[in-house]
């Protein structure tokens, strides 16, 4: 079963309170923190302590990294079958049963300094993190409603590059400890896994989506099968896509921040490690941000918003970084935070990796909303598998770039340049990204929009959403206060005005023309109404059938009528409030547009929706009496 309504909370950290969200996030930060802590504490290892000549120091990131990561390649498609098939508490707890064995052998491997055996482990805490990845973000649309789904993939996302970060400094503190490094790592690896199995007998019962499922044990084909679902739905696979590339994007910056230290701060090891630390408190500050700024929402708009601000801030750190200079030694991080110049480079990594937050969370979301839940889990094992793909297609650009001779900055300048037209070609395939963005930026820089009665509309299933029509940007505005895409009728008037009429042929909405106009528009106006309905989406109308001309409720037509006959569906009564006398209203002599500045800027605008009718009560007169009762609420 999905989400269920459950009692609002005033923010995302209400959340930790609540068992259906608590032992979960419990469980997946500590065993995020225990992965990083064991695979730092390995490298630091072979890098300094415990030499074998068959796996240098230069090499043994990159191979800890790779043997990481494959287990993502190789099992991801049978995990997203198990998550589909088994309750998700019970699979959790048996993954946190695995870390404890993997835990036991690897300190075995720690304290007797076996570097093969570690290898193995490795590979094995893949596997761990390979099983857990569809459970984890399967698990959240089951537990938590749309509303709350931004704020709980925030503090997921939010409490991943935490534990990294946690982990990271633990590995490199206690393996460093002389003569007792080794063991105290080996407890504490244990330790974690035995406190992230406690957590996971408090998660609670998450039922099987698809119990019937026969597996695939296959890989190769149940892999091509996974993409080929995820392929079904357009907006699900480009926002794969897009977070595949954010990893992409991010694994560049990550593996080159040691280089990044000392060959162009100047740095020493604790210069890289501040570095680290930026970028993972600028991923979680983002990720936290989203809940506030999508107001509780899956709020796709501010996925342009990250992608803008990770070219600029990358492009700025590219000239950030040019002709610093350093000492002789190098600075040490006191001596590099002296220095004013340095407070651009940090800014841009904090601010870059705060868009990076902002673009991948309500990507997230959107996936777990719009995924049917019957195969919801083999979805998230796609993104899994391509995530893999694009961050070790990531390295060999990166290692080509510096083989070919460019220098780090050079390497940040190329990648943020690609994300400009990886930007533009995602949202130009996908509109609703750039719609929603418009319509973000309508009702947070143009207006100070205020929503009521937005629980009203429906998540899911068709409906009509029938407003009233004050201006230009009427359904603009709808757009921001939906969760989900709507379809609109239109004036085919308007499909001419430019900018406007781009962004309504991009958003695909219908045009229509009086029927003694032009019959045929008239009639296929009606015909695409009919099939968005039947597709289960929204549909937008204005029964007024014309903007007002005098900021009076006109009679509302009987079109409405017509298309009920057809496809009868709830009808969701909605009011915009105060946009007569605004910029985009024809108040000046029946024209629009004509002085920007008339209410001044941020003038207070907004929306009331009211209680879906039946379609079998609703009449034009019906419907315009309660649209005018919304307007004077």
């Amino acid at each position: 079963m999905d989400a269920q309504p459950h009692t609002r909370h005033p923010s995302q950290f209400a959340l930790l309170g609540q068992r259906r969200f608590a032992p979960f996030f419990w469980t997946q930060f500590l065993g995020a923190g225990n992965d990083n802590l064991f695979k730092f504490a390995f490298t630091v290892l072979v890098t300094y302590q415990v030499q074998v000549s068959w796996l240098p120091p230069s090499l043994a990131g990159l191979v800890i990294g790779a043997l990481f990561i494959l287990p993502f390649l190789l099992f991801s498609a049978t995990s997203g079958q198990l998550a589909d098939k088994h309750d998700k508490a019970q699979l959790i707890r048996f993954v946190k049963w695995l870390e404890i064995a993997i835990m036991a052998l690897a300190g075995w491997g720690f304290v007797a300094q076996q570097v093969a055996l570690l290898l193995a482990c490795v590979f094995l805490m893949g596997l761990h993190s390979t099983l857990f990845g569809p459970v984890k973000y399967a698990y959240l649309p089951q537990h938590l409603d749309e509303r709350e789904l931004t704020g709980g993939n925030g503090m997921v996302e939010m409490g991943t590059f935490v534990a990294i970060l946690l982990g990271n400094v633990a590995g490199g503190l206690l393996i460093a400890v002389p003569q007792a490094g080794a063991q105290y790592v080996a407890w504490a690896c244990l330790g974690l896994a035995v406190l992230g199995r406690v957590t996971a007998q408090y998660v609670p019962a998450s039922p099987a989506t698809d119990p019937g499922l026969r597996i695939n044990w296959n890989p190769f084909t149940e892999t091509w099968r996974n993409l080929m679902l995820a392929r079904g739905n357009v907006a699900v696979f480009r926002s794969i896509l897009g977070i595949s590339w954010m990893w992409f994007f991010g694994a560049v910056f990550l593996s080159q921040f040691p280089s990044f230290a000392k060959e162009v701060l100047h740095g020493d090891e604790q210069v890289a490690s501040m570095l680290l630390v930026v970028f993972s408190v600028g991923i979680g500050v983002g990720s936290l941000l989203c809940e506030t700024l999508s107001r509780r929402h899956v709020e796709i708009g501010l996925v342009p918003v990250g992608a803008i601000g990770m070219t600029v801030f990358a492009v700025d750190l590219y000239f950030a970084s040019r002709g610093l200079g350093g000492g002789e030694a190098g600075y040490t991080l006191r001596g590099f935070l002296a220095e004013p110049a340095h407070w651009r480079v940090i800014a841009d990594l904090f601010l870059l990796s705060l868009c990076a937050g902002l673009y991948s969370v309500p990507m997230y979301a959107l996936i777990q909303l719009r995924a049917q839940p019957t195969h919801r889990a083999r979805i998230i094992a796609a993104n899994n598998i391509l995530n893999a793909l694009f961050m070790i297609a990531s390295a060999v650009l990166a290692g080509g770039l510096i083989q070919a001779g460019f220098d780090i900055p050079q390497v940040f300048l190329v990648v943020g340049l690609l994300n400009a037209a990886v930007g533009c070609y995602i949202f130009l395939l996908v509109p609703e990204y750039l719609l929603r963005f418009v319509a973000l930026l309508a009702s947070r820089c143009i207006y100070r929009f205020k929503v009521r009665g937005d629980e009203h509309i429906p998540v899911q299933g068709p409906a009509i959403l029938a407003a009233n029509h004050v201006s230009f940007v009427d359904a603009i505005l709808l757009m921001a206060a939906s969760p989900r895409p709507i379809v609109f009728i239109m004036d085919h008037r308007i499909f001419r005005i430019p900018v406007l009429g781009w962004l309504f042929r991009l958003a695909k909405a219908i045009p229509i023309a009086p029927q003694k106009e032009d019959p045929v528009v008239y009639e296929r106006a009606f015909a695409e109404a009919e099939r968005v309905l039947r597709e289960g989406e929204l549909l937008g109308i204005f029964p007024e059938g014309a903007i007002t001309r005098d900021g009076q409720l006109q009679e509302f037509r009987g079109g409405i009528m017509k298309i009920l006959e057809k496809q009868p569906v709830p009808v969701v009564p909605v009011a915009l409030q105060n946009l007569w006398g605004s910029f985009f209203s024809r108040v000046e002599q029946g024209r629009a547009m004509v002085r920007p500045f008339r209410r001044g800027m941020f003038s207070r605008v907004g929306l009331v929706a009211g209680t879906p009718l039946p379609p079998e009560a609703v009449t034009p007169q019906g419907l315009r009496q309660r649209v005018a009762q919304l307007l004077a609420a």
